[in-house]
């Protein structure tokens, strides 16, 4: 079938809204019409090459070229079709996108480690995760891939069912997809990975779509000091109206003030989202985190950068700890339909994440505004 969807052709350049073809759905797939999407900034990491691998992996891979591409990640929609061996969807069905997929079966998924489940292996090169093959092409019959094996940068895509979560359908759309990558990995680096306890002094440098949300996941923890550190005053605004007690505009303003709000003990969490991490922040990021303390590494690095600015005697001496996560380290068919419970009760803020929404057509708008610091999440909505 015909679709829309926005494929990268290279690195910085723009997207290109086009027609695409979209193949039927083969054994353990499942045909979505996305109707949200969330612009988060991991799809910007594929404009300015961060996440795309070098051409001596890609060779180990056997791919050829990293390009086309269809971004798109954190969506939401509805299941349109459903091939042979789908069992937990049908059509109708509404879905929430995981951008790490969940077979249910490997040592990770089988351990509550949903989040590092070894599908997750294929969703950035190749075809399917099912199979290998692939189910979108460009107009020039070139097959192209798919963020995450989603695409919902896409009206409509052919996903795994692994990839796919249902929903309850009197859910808004809008909501759905939010947690399905930044409230979840925001929330998650808070509550989970970081383990914040009651009465706690958590910071969390960046606040984009991901860290508004370890703010939100602080303040719903118990933490007693939230410290928000934020270039763009907007942001530091809207950090305060999701739970922030303080904010700065920078890690090096910030750690006389942690001090002494602390007594020199300093923070007993930092969560590191910033829209890029470079090693060398690491050296301020440690310097904020008091004895015992432990730091959690969500945003994205360059992906051949390997070095970080860590003091390694006050690593041990002080007993810290460095975390990495993905997904917020939840597992995404218990914790989305979670999240998503505590939305309709009114804890968790999810409609006040959403900044401005965007036509397919605007993408390029939108992203320039998230690139501005104009939004805390843009979303694309497909009529």
């Amino acid at each position: 079938m015909k679709s829309r969807a926005a494929v990268l052709y290279g690195i910085d350049q723009p997207w290109v809204v086009e027609e695409i073809e979209v193949d039927e759905p083969k054994a353990n797939e499942v045909l979505v019409n996305w109707k949200v999407s969330g612009m988060c900034h991991s799809d910007e990491h594929f404009v300015t090459g961060d996440m795309v691998p070098p051409k001596e992996l890609l060779a180990m891979m056997g791919v050829d070229d990293f390009f086309p591409f269809i971004g798109g990640h954190e969506g939401a929609g509805v299941v349109v079709k459903c091939g042979p061996g789908v069992t937990s969807l049908q059509p109708g069905d509404h879905v929430s996108a995981s951008f790490v997929p969940s077979c249910g079966r490997c040592r990770y998924c089988s351990t509550g480690r949903q989040n590092l489940c070894n599908l997750g292996a294929g969703t950035l090169t190749g075809g399917m995760i099912t199979d290998g093959t692939h189910r979108h092409h460009v107009k020039d019959g070139r097959s192209v891939k798919l963020m995450a094996k989603l695409g919902t940068f896409s009206e409509y895509a052919t996903v795994a069912e692994a990839s796919l979560i249902k929903v309850e359908k009197d859910l808004p759309l809008d909501a759905v997809a939010l947690v399905s990558c930044g409230v979840a990995t925001g929330w998650g680096s808070a509550t989970n990975r970081a383990d914040t306890q009651p009465g706690d002094t958590v910071v969390v440098v960046g606040i984009g779509g991901i860290g508004i949300n370890a703010v939100q996941g602080a303040r719903m923890a118990g933490a007693k000091r939230i410290i928000a550190i934020d270039p763009v005053e907007f942001k530091r605004e809207k950090a305060m109206e999701f739970g922030a007690t303080h904010t700065f505009s920078s890690m090096a303003e910030a750690i006389p003030h942690i001090n002494e709000l602390t007594w020199g003990e300093m923070a007993d969490r930092v969560i590191m989202t910033p829209g890029v991490l470079h090693g060398d922040m690491m050296g301020e990021a440690m310097s904020m985190v008091g004895k015992g303390g432990t730091c959690v590494v969500t945003a994205i690095s360059p992906m051949q950068e390997t070095s970080a600015d860590i003091n390694l005697f006050q690593l041990a001496m002080w007993n810290k700890e460095v975390k990495g996560t993905i997904f917020g380290s939840l597992n995404p068919r218990a914790d989305i339909p979670k999240l998503l419970d505590m939305y309709r009760v009114g804890d968790l803020k999810l409609d006040e994440l959403i900044t401005k929404r965007y036509t397919l057509d605007q993408i390029n708008e939108g992203y320039q505004a998230m690139r501005d610091g104009e939004n805390i999440r843009g979303i694309i909505v497909n009529d």
